[in-house]
């Protein structure tokens, strides 16, 4: 059918351009596959060992490689290469000229391990920290003490010095002091009256060193406030690469984790610079817990500056940098004491982190309790601050660490990553990188060099052989999502201040670990959960984004190649600067709508606040809000500002349309070309959904896509709707286009099915690689696992691949038939008379092979491959040695000493039955 009423229902219509005639999918590139962060442990690499995990990696459909050196293992410390020397950048130039061999991309870390820093950074520009010493003094008391830092870790430091001293008296009464202290530390002051208490400063450091270093990358973390030390910390690379990037596409930082970095050498004069007053008087307030007005005005503006510096000192100057090389660069923003949406923007590739694992309804999918870190759940609003700052100013590629600790070691299966790898997409991240894949010598034996923290994308894993099920998967969809724009229609302002004003603590790090204290309890967060759920797309926007914003051609746009919004929303808030107010109230003169939740109650900050305070009042004064109903509405200028505690009411009413398939628990996200849309949609629901969904676009013709197998097809529509048929843990791709493609074929809808034949006959099983041992083969009166044969000890302990074979008469037609698993630990290939017929990886374990089948005889054969467990837990029971590595040694999922011999066997192979469903499509 064709979609009918278009004027009448007033949706937009959209066609597709550059797509290929017969088939709808984007080209891919390299960008669309998968990469995967490199450890190249103590760096203890070779361009023989190089080529061959190039090669694999790129066989499996990696696209690239980020290059992390690490700690090394034990006993091969003579294979080690100092970062960044000769013989190390003779093997980063093997590697980049053999990736581009293999049409790979290769980025690579600016530092070994986490946070940045390293031999390089002198005690000067290492991580600085204030150090406050408090004194007490009497009036007309001699004061003997001599003001000096006592703090005996700083005490064989150079750099080590006084920065503000002040004295307070009972009635909060203050005399700055710094230049009444002499160079030895004695104080020539005396109160003449009153209890005094002096605050001394000192500039001292955190003397944090970098963690999990490889050789020839220790020392101290870098100080990211300061200009000075970025520069020269990256001049060490420009010695190392001269004049050439090596190869390199991006360089890559890690995340924020410097601990106790609070301060810098010059904090005191950029802070005067940038808020307008000495802090001198007030280091009493910055210092203090207690809840008073005055504590929370000058922390904002301490955590402001700490903002700016790390922005404008550390991450614009890494990306000049990175420039400067003709490379792009990637940053983490999270963790770090920053507007984590300006620090996004300002790189090339925004990168965000999934730490831990979703609870899914997804029927049959496994989250054994002991095996995942139930303190540690990913949060896709975490992740909309990275893809929120690239969607905004145009940024085409936004990457996530992705499955850092999704399960146990040696315990997650590729049907447990898919759905962890759909919330990161529908987040709006498209450029996934594995967490992780390590480097091993081609002599070391099972399970190779493996990283503590990591799900394990290595060769060595026994579930390998099946891993390009989900990497064509991540690719095909990854193909959509690099397409086109973002199509967001709703803005959403972060309200940092809220945070900044906060009086307690100091620095204040907006961490993945940490959203439960400064995320999940706001009216903010509130908004993202129930607009999500509720249909709703959006972004959050930042002040600066605000303050760079039109409204042009009916829109809200910040860059001229970012995503263009319908709508600006302000939750409930208590401080909202005036300046960001006046932008507002700009944009809205210009036409724009813009929706209030409450009426702003204040200013942040110290500085003028009074004056600031009545400027933000009278700038409020000129919206002219009418009762309207349950909503406050004005007219300003060309545009419409409203105010509502129900931000979906105040939405209804500007007829922002909402995304009703969400009403069923579908989850969405969209992508615009100039002239077209894709959606993207999962189903994480229990249930099986068949029917008509609701979609807010229009067209000439509707095209389903597959992202697992690549299938494709035109789709029934009804009106504004489109015909789905998703089982739970499916997806599909939606594309809408005006112009039709007669080529494409009508989509294969499943009509009905006839009784299943049960393939219940003797199986044989046979084993084809793995270890420590191959099982004997076996002939099987009924499927089973494996390990259900506790007899043969080698069925417990083995981790590889398992063959089933059968033979089985057909004489039934049909239109295709679903060869349906019950039970499959944990993925398969399938061959039917010879022939590939594909790879079984994910929920629902199903695979159409109707082609591959023929009248009379038919032989099946399943290549089962399990877990790495059993094998590992064999081999601690047995003690054979395979952790040893420098640093951290091996730590299980709540960092403690690993150890396997206790594990439960992990069922492997097939159980339950094996149905051969025939399938009837529409006509």
């Amino acid at each position: 059918m064709k979609i009918k009423n278009i004027v009448k229902l007033g949706v937009i219509c959209f066609a597709f351009g550059n797509l290929s005639a017969q088939n709808p999918w984007p080209k891919t590139t390299n960008t669309a596959q998968p990469w995967t962060r490199w450890w190249w442990m103590g760096s203890a690499v070779d361009e023989k060992g190089l080529d061959k995990q190039l090669t694999t990696l790129s066989n499996a459909g990696f696209g690239g490689v980020e290059i992390v050196p690490i700690y090394g293992a034990k006993g091969f410390e003579k294979q080690y290469i100092n970062y960044l020397s000769p013989e190390w950048m003779k093997m980063l130039q093997f590697t980049t000229e053999k990736a581009k061999s293999l049409k790979m991309g290769v980025d690579m870390a600016v530092g070994t391990g986490w946070p940045i820093g390293g031999p390089q950074v002198e005690e000067n520009d290492a991580a600085t920290k204030m150090i406050v010493q408090t004194y007490d003094i009497l009036p007309d008391e001699k004061f003997s003490e001599k003001i000096i830092l006592k703090d005996e870790k700083q005490k064989n430091l150079k750099t080590t010095n006084l920065d503000i001293v002040t004295a307070y008296n009972e009635k909060n009464e203050y005399v700055v002091l710094t230049d009444k202290v002499a160079q030895d530390g004695t104080l020539n002051w005396k109160p003449t009256s009153g209890k005094w208490t002096i605050y001394a400063v000192f500039v001292g450091k955190s003397l944090q060193k970098v963690k999990r270093a490889a050789p020839g990358g220790d020392g101290y973390t870098l100080d990211h406030f300061s200009p000075d030390a970025t520069k020269a910390y990256l001049k060490t690379f420009d010695k190392a690469f001269g004049n050439s990037n090596y190869g390199i596409r991006s360089f890559f930082n890690d995340s924020y984790e410097v601990y106790g970095a609070d301060w810098t050498s010059d904090f005191k004069e950029e802070f005067k610079k940038r808020r307008g007053y000495d802090l001198s008087p007030f280091i009493k307030y910055l210092v203090g817990d207690n809840e008073s007005e005055m504590v929370g005005r000058i922390k904002s503006d301490y955590r402001e500056t700490m903002s700016e510096l790390i922005l404008q000192n550390f991450t614009e100057n890494f990306t000049r940098w990175a420039h400067s090389k003709d490379s792009k660069n990637t940053s983490q923003a999270h963790g770090s004491p920053g507007n984590l949406l300006d620090l996004y923007a300002a790189v090339d590739i925004p990168e965000s982190e999934t730490f831990g694992s979703t609870k899914f309804d997804i029927e049959g999918l496994k989250r054994n309790k002991e095996d995942i870190n139930t303190k540690e759940i990913p949060d896709i609003n975490m992740l909309k601050f990275a893809s929120s700052a690239a969607n905004i100013t145009g940024k085409p590629l936004i990457s996530n660490e992705s499955f850092t600790w999704l399960t146990e070691h040696f315990k997650t299966s590729w049907s447990q990553v898919k759905p962890e790898a759909e919330q990161i997409f529908l987040s709006g991240i498209n450029h996934i990188f594995y967490h992780g894949t390590t480097y091993t010598p081609a002599d070391v034996q099972f399970p190779g060099w493996l990283f503590y923290a990591s799900t394990n994308f290595v060769p060595d894993n026994s579930l390998w052989p099946n891993i390009k099920g989900l990497n064509s998967y991540i690719e095909r969809t990854q193909r959509i999502l690099q397409s086109g724009k973002s199509d967001n229609e709703i803005l959403m302002y972060w309200p940092v201040y809220d945070q900044w004003a906060s009086p307690k603590g100091k620095d204040m790090a907006f961490k993945i670990h940490n959203i439960k204290k400064w995320l999940h309890p706001t009216a903010f967060y509130e908004n993202l959960e129930k607009l999500g759920q509720s249909g709703y797309s959006l972004d959050m926007i930042s002040d600066q984004m605000i303050s760079e914003a039109k409204f042009e051609n009916q829109n809200i746009q910040v860059a001229k190649e970012g995503g263009s919004y319908k709508v600006l929303i302000v939750p409930k808030l208590n401080y909202l600067p005036e300046s960001t107010l006046k932008d507002i109230l700009k944009l809205a003169q210009n036409g724009a709508s813009v929706i209030f939740q409450s009426e702003p109650k204040d200013v942040p900050g110290f500085f003028e606040f009074e004056k600031r305070r009545k400027e933000l009042q009278a700038a409020w004064k000129t919206i002219p809000f009418q009762q309207n109903g349950n909503l406050q509405t004005a007219i300003y200028g060309k545009g419409k500002i409203l105010m509502s505690s129900d931000v979906e009411k105040a939405l209804e009413y500007l007829k922002i349309e909402r995304e009703k398939l969400t009403d069923i628990g579908l989850k969405f996200v969209r992508r615009k070309l100039d002239s077209g849309k894709y959606y993207y949609i999962v189903n994480h629901t229990s249930k099986k959904i068949s029917q008509n969904i609701p979609l807010n676009f229009c067209g000439k013709q509707v095209a389903l896509m597959n992202p697992e197998n690549g299938d494709f097809g035109v789709a029934e529509t009804q009106n504004t709707s489109v015909r789905v048929q998703l089982k739970s843990g499916e997806s599909i791709i939606i594309k809408a286009s005006e112009i039709p493609d007669h080529s494409i074929p009508k989509w294969k809808y499943i009509e009905g099915t006839d009784a299943p034949i049960v393939l219940n006959q003797p199986w044989q099983l046979t084993f084809k690689e793995g270890g420590p041992e191959l099982p004997k083969s076996k002939t099987l009166n009924k499927l089973q696992p494996w390990t259900n044969f506790t007899e043969d000890t080698s069925t417990q302990s083995f981790s590889g691949t398992g063959v089933y074979t059968t033979s089985f008469k057909l004489n039934k037609k049909a239109d295709d038939f679903i060869l349906k698993f019950d039970k499959l630990y944990e993925s398969a290939k399938v061959l039917i008379n010879g022939q590939n017929a594909g790879m079984v990886w994910s929920l629902p374990f199903e695979i159409n092979v109707g082609k591959y089948l023929k009248k009379g005889k038919n032989t099946i054969q399943i290549e089962v491959s399990n877990l790495m467990a059993n094998r590992i837990r064999y081999m601690d029971q047995h003690k054979i040695q395979w952790r040893n590595y420098h640093e951290i040694n091996f730590v299980n999922i709540d960092y403690k000493s690993f150890d396997a011999s206790n594990w439960k066997v992990q069922p492997s192979g097939l159980d339950g039955e094996i149905q051969l469903i025939p399938v009837y499509f529409s006509k």
